[in-house]
């Protein structure tokens, strides 16, 4: 199943289930997010594969994203918007429409691919204490709220908080995005939680405020 999607390229990664505030300045994207609005569809954030984020022509972005709901917009005096998208489903671009100021594409569906149900458990399993313990961490700072009875139960919605909360470079992350095998993801973040934990764990007291979360 294919359809399209207005697509807004960005310097950042969004997850399924995971909250992104933007700030929309510029007349293309504020026109995309009235149509939006009005037609009530999601966009979907990409990352920026060249170009820039912020004038000039449109920016070329990675093909696999992720489709945004709007959940809350704010209109300055301006004429800007501050709004706040969540995070819905993994889309790969088949094709890009330049027809319009703001990008379109044809996507589809990028849902996981079927795998042993008792594997994705197992490592799923393994990599929630880990990742408890880096947002306990995390939420002793102030740098994060959470509330651990809240860790998600669904293995997708285990992986894709995870990919959120750990600190990678953007286009660390969008290979996360982009990887289509449950296990190959969660085996990469029990590493990437593990040496992180550690050096947490290491680190010292008065160097431990300077942390901060991408």
């Amino acid at each position: 199943m294919t359809y399209e999607l207005p697509l807004f390229p960005l310097n950042t990664v969004l997850f399924p289930g995971m909250p992104l505030p933007l700030h929309v300045f510029e007349d293309r994207y504020k026109e995309m997010v009235q149509v939006c609005l009005d037609e009530k569809r999601p966009f979907g954030v990409v990352l920026i594969q060249s170009g820039v984020a912020e004038g000039g022509p449109v920016a070329d972005p990675y093909e696999v994203g992720c489709a945004a709901e709007i959940v809350e917009v704010q209109e300055l005096e301006d004429g800007r918007l501050l709004i706040m998208v969540v995070g819905m489903e993994r889309f790969r671009i088949l094709s890009l429409d330049h027809s319009l100021p703001y990008l379109r594409g044809e996507v589809e569906l990028l849902p996981f691919v079927e795998e042993s149900q008792e594997l994705v458990e197992h490592f799923a399993n393994e990599l929630t204490p880990w990742l408890l313990e880096y947002l306990v961490f995390l939420s002793d700072l102030g740098q994060v709220e959470f509330d651990p009875e809240q860790l998600p139960e669904s293995y997708q919605d285990l992986v894709y908080l995870a990919s959120a909360a750990i600190q990678l470079p953007q286009e660390d992350k969008q290979l996360i995005l982009e990887n289509e095998k449950a296990t190959t993801v969660l085996r990469k973040l029990i590493a990437f939680y593990k040496e992180e934990v550690i050096l947490l764990r290491l680190k010292p007291k008065e160097d431990q405020g300077i942390f901060s979360l991408n």
